[in-house]
């Protein structure tokens, strides 16, 4: 349940809005009987069927994002934190990543990188030393 919150909160509120602008629109005079209630069952259950998808399609990845990372292979993962044109960060194991209840560490970033914003990264492979020379230049 606490992943499901985790994941879903913002599109949760969403739906309530939307269901908040449903009941608002639906009481109004002009509207027929019973569209109150038409309305919010139908809308209800769109919403609700949306999310479910969302939920299942996103853990799904998250599962293939995982088995990938400990399979050895190289993912890409989004960084919201740093708003420049290199917004993604390379995540491996042999990069000192590990992998921690659903969330990439390495203790050279300041911040964690969820599993829901990782895919698999089909570029080249980054060169390690080559990396660790030019920085020590």
């Amino acid at each position: 349940m606490e992943l499901f919150l985790e994941l879903e909160i913002v599109y949760i509120v969403i739906g309530i809005f939307i269901l908040t602008i449903t009941a608002i629109v639906t009481t109004r005079e002009f509207m027929p009987k019973g569209a109150f209630k038409k309305g919010m069952i139908s809308v209800g259950v769109m919403v609700s069927l949306m999310i479910a998808f969302h939920y299942n399609m996103t853990t799904s990845r998250m599962q293939n994002v995982e088995d990938m990372f400990n399979k050895g292979d190289t993912l890409i993962c989004e960084n919201k934190m740093r708003r420049t044109t290199s917004r993604s960060v390379l995540v491996a194991q042999k990069m000192g990543w590990i992998l921690e209840d659903h969330l990439f560490k390495n203790d050279d970033y300041e911040r964690d990188f969820h599993t829901s914003r990782c895919v698999e990264w089909i570029g080249i492979e980054p060169d390690i030393e080559e990396e660790i020379k030019k920085s020590e230049e």
